[in-house]
Parts: structure tokens; sequence; C-alpha cells
């Protein structure tokens, strides 16, 4: 399996084309701000057709460029449908804080074709196998993506609910501690040891690590876990 990544935009959030293999169909998973340009020549210098777009959520730094890039490719975008509204409201999943910092004011759209993703689904897009699991806590509509490779071994496309040495924030509108304890314990933990993490910022890790040394889930048993996470 072929997987291109770099962190795009202000807030370095991680996108990856992902195929079978050097001039194959690929998905695009997490097409961020000024992601239109790297995609572009990833896509050239791999020579690779993309199919669809697969989102980890709604955050504006993983999607931002979701429209014109499937609308310029002519493929879908696959996102959880508590977090659609995003698509035309970045504002949505922004503090007002953060909100102020653009004046107010963030302009998106969705794009022509959007196909809305459930827990366990499995799809099949570019000659790959994907499972789709459902994570809230850093955002109501937050997936992962877990595939198997053919070579042996298991990679997944975390988006920000887990990171190297920590996890996706939860103090953000429609993030909740509680609920991503609960996605920590019931959907990341069960995980192979061997799984390797492509988190939504930051560098890869697996799942074995996070589960020795990440604080976040070492505290998963206590009643409070401090700290409020990382990304947007």
């Amino acid at each position: 399996m072929l997987v291109v990544g770099f962190p795009t935009g202000a807030f370095q959030a991680n996108c990856y084309l992902v195929a079978p293999g050097e001039g194959e169909p690929c998905v695009i998973v997490d097409p961020g701000q000024d992601a239109v340009e790297p995609i572009t020549e990833a896509l050239r210098k791999h020579r690779l057709s993309p199919v669809a777009a697969l989102l980890t959520h709604g955050h504006f730094d993983h999607v931002f460029a979701v429209a014109p890039v499937c609308d310029g490719n002519d493929i879908p975008a696959w996102i959880h449908p508590e977090d659609r509204g995003m698509l035309t409201d970045p504002l949505q999943g922004i503090s007002l804080g953060g909100a102020d910092f653009f004046g107010g004011k963030l302009e998106m759209r969705e794009p022509k074709e959007v196909r809305e993703l459930t827990d366990g689904a499995a799809l099949d897009l570019a000659g790959l196998s994907l499972t789709v699991d459902h994570t809230p806590g850093h955002t109501r509509g937050s997936v992962v993506f877990r595939t198997e490779l053919d070579e042996g071994g298991r990679v997944m496309f975390a988006g920000d609910t887990l990171f190297a040495g920590s996890i996706g924030r939860t103090d953000l509108p429609g993030g909740d501690m509680r609920t991503m304890n609960t996605t920590l314990r019931t959907k990341m933990l069960p995980l192979p040891d061997d799984t390797v993490v492509l988190p939504g910022h930051g560098p890869s890790t697996t799942i074995g690590r996070e589960r020795m040394s990440n604080p976040f889930l070492l505290g998963l048993d206590d009643e409070t876990i401090a700290g409020p996470g990382r990304g947007l």
C-alpha cells in the first residue's frame, strides 16, 4: 500500500493519499487548508487517480479544500452526518475566540456529491477495503478509517481521535470528554498493538506504543482525565 502524507495549512493538519501502489486509484483523507496544490502535485508525481475524499471529521483545518478537490476531480466526499453541517458552516466547530480570529466569517461549501458514513461500514474504494469506526469525543461525527495490508499489518487513519502522546481536544463545540473516554476505551484500546496510527496532526505511532505511554489511555480507569487534548 502506498501512503503519501503531508501537513497542510496554519494548523498543520495531515492530509493523506492512499492507494494500492504507484499508478493506481487512490482516496484522499482530509484535504485541509492549502491542500489543493500539494494534492495535485502528489497525484502527478505518483500517477494516482482519486476516487473519493474521506473526512475524519468536519473541522475546517481537515476539510477546507474538500469542495475544490472533489469537484475538480469529479469525486464524492464521505463524512459522518453529525459533522456534515460544518462543510457549509465551519464556525459550528470553532470556539468564540477562534471565530473572532476569522472576523466571525469563514466561508465554505459542500462538494457537488456528499455521501454519509455510518459506524461499522465497509468501504471498498480504489482497491482498498476500509472499515469505518464512529469515534465521537473530539466532534460528534468523528470517525477513523482502518485497513489491513495484504503484506500483513494494520493501518488506521485516526483524524483527531488519537495522536502520538495525546488525543483530540474536547473543549470545542461538539466535543465531550466523557464521550471521548468511551471512544478510547471501546474503539482504540481493543485494537492490536501493531496497528499503525496515522493521526490528523503530528507523527505516526502505534496502538501498542500509545497503550504503554499515552497519559490519556493510561488514565482511562480514573474518574477524570486532566487536559483538553490537541487539535483545532
